[in-house]
């Protein structure tokens, strides 16, 4: 049977080992900085574990002492790293406030003799920062479901173990100790910890592993210049769909886009790309589909609309886009773009069929003097069928 001091070296071994995998694998991949912040904080919790389990051998004030300080910072560290998991902020400020938090309170405690009640304070706090990070976890949940559950579930667990051990504390009225708290929930708080801390770094791997063929999925279908998605995610999520009356299908192209790079650059030209595809994202608020097809030719679906909308929609685009002036070195220009809108029909077309009517009422806008918006030709023709009948 191991003892109480062979545990904890155990689970600082085992805190030992995640640290070395996520310094290993945050090198892989240096975005993801939040494992670099879960680093430093298993480094402080390591040393805090070491310490107290030298504490255990030979009590005194001053060693505790130091084991509360590195423990209370560790455990601040690795809820200030879910937090910046969550919302990308820098963690070190929150880290440092909640350490003061914990660490200005209890330490007192446990130099000045009232160590029974200083170990009930530092379980405590313990607890709801395991909680807490719990909390920041499940909020977000959503981009990997499955991990982040799951990890959630084990801080969980091991807080209530921390609760735990306050909770012996406070029963047995055992506020001055003079040497490490012994009892069975420390034991079981002990064995949570080490199948916690295993649990934790393989789902944190698997968490790693899970973000990073979401970024290689977003690189293959986002166009790396406007954010926008490129043609491949275009047909990959519509190639498949029939489109119906209600549907637009809008080809945008930049006027004279060859002779923007010839007079200004190129860079000039990748300017033009962006204040467009910003343009398209503010004219539909998010809402719709819209992709750079290639070059200086962009694309937009619009559901749920009709011709008139469909129409107002794209030459408001247009016009905001020609009133943007467009700064590239010292000179300043505007630019214009032409559009082609075609429609399903009620038999439903194909996706690339529309796309090409949308291209051939480009050509028409682009022969007709640019800066247009024309509607496919077989739709005019329907319209104005149908103003016949009604006249």
């Amino acid at each position: 049977m191991l003892d109480y001091n062979s545990l904890l070296l155990a689970l600082g071994f085992s805190a030992t080992c995640m640290m070395v995998t996520l310094l290993g694998t945050w090198v892989s991949r240096r975005t993801d900085s939040f494992l670099l912040t879960l680093v430093v904080a298993l480094c402080l919790v390591v040393s805090g574990i070491f310490i107290y389990s030298s504490y255990t051998v030979r009590a005194n004030p001053l060693t505790v002492s130091i084991a509360y300080v590195f423990l209370m910072v560790g455990f601040s560290t690795i809820y200030a790293a879910s937090v910046q998991f969550r919302t990308g902020v820098k963690p070190w400020r929150l880290a440092a406030i909640f350490s003061i938090a914990t660490v200005v309170p209890g330490l007192p405690l446990m130099a000045g003799g009232l160590d029974g009640l200083g170990f009930i304070f530092m379980n405590i706090a313990t607890a709801l920062l395991l909680i807490g990070t719990a909390r920041q976890y499940w909020l977000a949940r959503e981009e990997a479901p499955g991990p982040l559950s799951w990890m959630a579930v084990l801080y969980v667990v091991s807080g209530f173990s921390f609760a735990l051990c306050a909770a012996v504390l406070i029963a047995e009225g055992q506020l001055v100790l003079g040497h490490a708290p012994d009892n069975w929930a420390e034991n079981l708080n002990i064995g949570i910890c080490i199948a916690g801390m295993s649990g934790i770094g393989a789902l944190s791997l698997a968490l790693h592993q899970w973000r990073l063929a979401a970024h290689h999925r977003r690189e293959a279908n986002t166009d790396s210049l406007t954010g926008l998605l490129n043609r491949r995610a275009l047909f990959d999520q519509h190639a498949s769909r029939t489109i119906g009356p209600s549907t637009a299908v809008i080809v945008f192209d930049i006027d004279r886009f060859k002779s923007i790079n010839d007079q200004h650059g190129h860079a000039a030209g990748d300017a033009v790309l962006k204040v467009f595809a910003e343009e398209l994202i503010a004219g539909t608020e998010g809402r719709e589909t819209v992709a750079r097809l290639g070059g200086e030719e962009f694309a937009m679906i619009l559901a749920n609309t009709m011709p008139g909308r469909a129409e107002r929609i794209t030459g408001d685009i247009a016009r905001r886009f020609a009133e943007r002036q467009i700064a590239a070195g010292e000179a300043c220009f505007r630019c214009t773009v032409s559009a082609g809108i075609a429609f399903g029909t009620p038999e439903r077309r194909n996706f690339e069929a529309v796309l090409n009517l949308a291209d051939s009422a480009l050509y028409e806008a682009k022969r007709a003097g640019r800066n247009r918006v024309e509607i496919a030709g077989f739709l005019r023709s329907v319209e104005t069928a149908e103003t016949r009948t009604s006249a």
